[in-house]
């Protein structure tokens, strides 16, 4: 149930989880340190119920309220200060018809909250691309089985302004540069197959070549990569996670990963060290995956921050970078 929840609030670009607690004591802490618009609260916590939380947290401590529980808890719930309740027992199927996402928009807007951007693809002026202290900003992004149309799909609605994208699709050698080709002629942003010394530079696109692992390095305060043959990775050459690794150490919270359908496990670790370094994390959702195993291993392991539909991954990159201004 609760990794449902968080896929379905993942899943909506105007929706950040600010904290995520298991139990009304947690969550009272959470509360004060991360003053959230809306709590969405499930009556089913151990040591003390939701609802009996609600009921004594709304007089010392106002919180615009949802909750989740079975139906014979409703007229409970909104005696003690719920804004909404959404009527589900364990079945988590249930949430998927109950328009979680835009009720808790509707309840946080009575309370002042606005979005912080439309929905639509944003084109950020070049002094506005995502940069900080640390260097200009990096996106990595790694997909196996299915790959080729869902990251074609991916880059043709990103812009010329974006950071610099390294790229990992399993590929054998020779299809990676034809790929490479082809992403360069259907968008805005350039692309061609990698090779060690290469700049990653906003609004490029650098494919791991099909024979070779792909990291990254910085040299004079730049992003590079280095290209080498070597050993499989995660059963892979090239690897996601090689290339994830190298990101997570070289770039650290400068970086946003994205992990896209394919069979298997590559990068899920690599992904889980980007976040653990303070990268943001994106994973595709399940509905939109050809094959959802490397972004399900990743999800199940606590690496993705956002999971989010193949449609959506473009407007989740720009909400992030917006946000990291």
């Amino acid at each position: 149930m609760h990794r449902r929840l968080r896929a379905i609030l993942d899943s909506d670009i105007e929706i950040e989880v600010a904290a995520e607690a298991n139990n009304a004591y947690t969550a009272r802490d959470k509360i004060i340190e991360c003053n959230p618009d809306v709590m969405l609260l499930c009556h089913d916590l151990p040591r003390m119920k939701g609802i009996t939380f609600l009921e004594r947290l709304m007089p010392q401590r106002y919180t615009t309220a949802f909750v989740i529980a079975e139906e014979a808890y409703e007229d409970a719930a909104y005696n003690a200060g719920a804004k909404d309740f959404a009527a589900c027992d364990k079945d988590a199927a249930l949430l998927e018809n109950a328009n979680i996402c835009q009720r808790l928009k509707r309840i946080a807007a009575a309370s002042g909250w606005q979005p912080v951007k439309s929905a639509s693809v944003p084109h950020l002026p070049m002094h506005q691309t995502a940069h900080n202290s640390k260097g200009t900003g990096i996106i990595a992004i790694g997909a196996s089985t299915g790959g080729t149309e869902a990251v074609a799909s991916v880059i043709r609605n990103l812009k010329k302004d974006i950071p610099g994208i390294v790229l990992v699709q399993h590929m054998p050698e020779g299809f990676t540069n034809m790929f490479a080709q082809r992403l360069d002629s259907e968008g805005e942003i350039t692309a061609k197959e990698a090779k060690s010394g290469d700049v990653v530079r906003p609004g490029q696109v650098l494919l791991a070549p099909g024979d070779k692992q792909m990291r990254i390095v910085r040299v004079n305060g730049m992003y590079q990569v280095e290209c080498r043959y070597g050993p499989r990775v995660t059963g892979h050459c090239p690897s996601v996670d090689a290339l994830f690794e190298s990101v997570a150490r070289v770039a650290g919270n400068d970086a946003i990963g994205v992990l896209m359908t394919g069979m298997g496990s590559d990068g899920a670790k690599g992904l889980l060290a980007m976040k653990k370094a303070g990268a943001r994390t994106i994973g595709q959702d399940e509905k939109s995956c050809i094959v959802y195993g490397m972004p399900k291993v990743a999800f199940e392991m606590g690496a993705v921050d956002w999971q989010v539909p193949l449609d959506q991954i473009p407007h989740k990159i720009y909400y992030l970078l917006d946000k990291k201004q």
